[in-house]
């Protein structure tokens, strides 16, 4: 599934190309994908200038006057601005036509992804109660910290639930807690302020790192100009059971942790 560093990649791969576009038609070949499309995309955005694309933790939202088109691209789907005769694949379920003679083209192969519409003013409810942005001021070690007192969850846990942090990921949850010599394992409540401070700012570094790679190429992910990303050559323990630790030598060790795959270094991680 494309994280945080994918979809800021695709936010920003799409931007010059969609910003200040006015949405000349809204092509639906299919009246779903994750959820029903509703209706209010194809009533509301034709005619529509798109003002800006922002994200926010894994969604893209396409703002306009008339609202915003908030988009998931799921674990397979994909953005590309095309010129408008491009041919049609499989799996491309929605055009937004521009007035720059391309489209903004959604591709889901399996169609976990989503097109929804939030109102001028609103709050998506897939939105609300959202953590802060682990790349904004409002994140840092004495956030982490306050947050996690009497939580007895393991750490990775604490860092993958979305109330706590946005967009960080099972592939940066393990790389943060690596850089930081902390244990995936250890309860979130027990770990003191001077490491939260550590952790956070792995956080920091390591995403805003990937971003700058263009994310992490793992099973789909594609960039808006069909480049991928290049950060997983650089993963220290993510996908490396058995391998050796590039810090120690010792043998990465693998478990299951929240139903996701964990890689840590017994000897480095405590």
């Amino acid at each position: 599934m494309p994280e945080l560093p994918e979809v800021e990649t695709t936010r920003r791969g799409l931007a010059p190309h969609v910003e200040g576009r006015r949405v000349t038609a809204v092509t639906l070949r299919r009246p779903d994908l994750r959820w029903p499309i509703p209706g209010e995309v194809r009533e509301r955005l034709p005619g529509r200038r798109i003002d800006r694309v922002r994200r926010r933790a894994k969604y893209l939202l396409l703002d306009s006057e008339a609202g915003s088109a908030l988009l998931h691209l799921g674990m397979s789907g994909s953005l590309r601005v095309l010129p408008a005769d491009t041919p049609v694949r499989a799996h491309d379920h929605v055009d937004l036509s521009l007035d720059s003679g391309q489209v903004l083209r959604f591709n889901d192969p399996r169609r976990f992804g989503c097109l929804l519409w939030q109102a001028p003013g609103e709050t998506h409810p897939l939105l609300q109660g959202l953590g802060p942005e682990p790349l904004s001021d409002a994140f840092d070690g004495a956030y982490l910290f306050a947050r996690s007192r009497g939580r007895r969850a393991p750490v990775k846990a604490f860092l993958m639930d979305q109330a706590v942090v946005v967009g960080v990921g099972n592939i940066y949850a393990a790389e943060a807690l690596f850089r930081a010599g902390i244990s995936p394992w250890r309860e979130a409540g027990r770990i003191s302020r001077a490491r939260y401070e550590a952790l956070a700012q792995a956080i920091r570094d390591i995403l805003g790192y990937a971003i700058e790679r263009g994310g992490t190429t793992l099973r789909d992910f594609l960039s808006p100009d069909g480049a991928p990303g290049y950060f997983e050559q650089e993963l220290s323990v993510y996908g490396r059971a058995g391998a050796p630790c590039p810090q120690c030598g010792r043998t990465l060790k693998h478990d299951v942790l929240g139903q996701r795959a964990t890689v840590w270094c017994p000897r480095c991680q405590r």
